[in-house]
């Protein structure tokens, strides 16, 4: 009975249901949107991280002793804690800014949605500088194309050397290098395409939780970490479309081993913890949501009934679990510790993808962004064009950064945008502001 309870209804294709964020001022979302780019020109691409407190030598072993001894470590972490809470801009004390590939994915994607929108050739010229950026930035000592984080992650499992591929990073770096060859055909891209998925293929491990299953690591090293619901979400969907791309039957005999892990990991009442590990049990909000965007994805690609089947479940517990009564982003609806913030951007940004994703399928998502939609134009973004990072108990953090996530929200954003154009939305308003120059760093 739970679970019929946390199943959403999809709307019946004859009712035509519309979100009240469809008639949402799409000139304000521009408008938004352009602010942030001269921000963006202003501030440059490398950033501190949500990471910057724990990257440097202190705070990875203080992070390393917390995982190792729970007391002894929460007295290590409490300086880190408290700046993150009461000072974050202290983050500056602890490390440096630094680029991060799955920004740069992320903002190639969004100025090519934008370049489609606005018709002008600079946003496209931007969005191939990313891609550019990337083919630099590549993990060094691997035959493919692949990227990760640019400093050491100290995790449960251990920790993750600078430069290790991470499965939850490539997938947008290959959305990004298919989006650019869809635009003009240059085989370049093509390339890296396939390059990347030779490498979602072959490097990483995979394992057998049931006859129809196999959970895939996180990195080419089982060791770092095993049985994260949305890394498997991941690599299903980058295999599932490099399959369909390659015409490559291995990457979609895998895919499926993987999407099934993660159809088999779902709780009854529609939700999924971070890790099927026995130790990871949180739930949260991005997490849910890169996990549902992934099987949206597969759903669009395959026609999977078994993913519609778990997008409406887990669709069901999102919208009543993982959000307020006023129709905002809840960081957990089960936490794995004392948290130190209210709300996350990173939280809204996922929450405006899946929605457009599954626009029109469920009417409470649709309303929900409609309010989230209002809350980021209207209360997130600050007067220099950037994002607020995260509410905190007591003020906000306003340090941005490119990974988490005004990247994200960029794309999420000209993501919307693209969405409301192609469906022959475009306002004679907007048109006139596509019209106009944006001034581009370099350019």
């Amino acid at each position: 009975m739970k679970c019929v309870l946390n199943r959403l209804q999809p709307a019946k294709p004859a009712c035509n249901v519309q979100s009240d964020a469809a008639v949402l001022p799409k000139e304000k979302i521009l408008e938004t949107v352009l602010r942030l780019i001269q921000w963006l020109n202003h501030y440059g691409e490398v950033s501190y991280d949500f990471q910057s407190f724990y990257a440097g030598r202190y705070g990875q072993s203080a992070k390393a002793l917390y995982y190792r001894k729970k007391l002894l470590g929460t007295l290590a972490v409490s300086p880190m804690i408290c700046c993150e809470a009461f000072v974050p801009s202290a983050r500056r004390l602890f490390w440096k800014p630094q680029r991060f590939p799955i920004a740069d994915a992320h903002y190639a994607m969004g100025f090519f949605f934008l370049a489609q929108v606005l018709e002008q050739e600079q946003y496209h010229r931007r969005a191939l500088h990313f891609l550019e950026i990337l083919e630099g930035t590549r993990c060094p000592g691997y035959d493919h194309y692949c990227w990760g984080y640019p400093y050491d992650w100290e995790t449960l499992r251990g920790t993750i050397k600078e430069g290790t591929p991470l499965i939850t990073t490539v997938p947008y770096v290959y959305e990004a290098f298919k989006q650019a060859y869809e635009i003009d055909g240059d085989d370049r891209w093509f390339q890296v395409m396939r390059s990347i998925a030779e490498h979602a293929l072959r490097d990483y491990r995979d394992f057998e939780t049931s006859p129809s299953a196999s959970t895939c690591s996180y990195t080419p090293d089982p060791e770092h970490s095993l049985s994260v619901i949305n890394a498997n979400a991941y690599r299903a969907f980058l295999l599932t479309s490099a399959a369909l791309d390659f015409s490559e039957e291995k990457c979609r005999k895998i895919a499926e081993r993987n999407l099934n892990f993660v159809i088999e990991c779902q709780n009854p009442d529609g939700s999924w913890y971070y890790a099927n590990d026995g130790k990871r049990h949180f739930i949260d909000h991005f997490h849910t949501c890169f996990v549902l965007k992934a099987l949206a994805k597969i759903e669009m690609l395959t026609g999977d009934p078994e993913c519609t089947k778990a997008i409406e479940r887990g669709a069901g517990y999102y919208v009543r679990n993982l959000f307020d009564e006023r129709g905002l982003p809840r960081p957990f609806s089960r936490p794995p510790r004392l948290t130190v913030y209210r709300r996350e951007l990173y939280d809204y940004a996922e929450c405006v993808n899946l929605a457009i994703l599954l626009r029109g399928r469920f009417p409470e998502l649709d309303n929900i962004l409609s309010i989230v939609l209002k809350e980021i134009l209207t209360v997130w973004q600050k007067p220099d064009g950037s994002f607020r990072s995260r509410q905190l108990l007591l003020g906000w953090d306003d340090i941005p950064m490119h990974r988490w996530a005004q990247s994200q929200i960029f794309r999420s954003l000209c993501f919307m945008l693209h969405g409301n154009i192609m469906s022959g939305s475009r306002s004679t308003s907007t048109r006139r502001m596509c019209n106009s120059t944006v001034h581009l760093s370099g350019e």
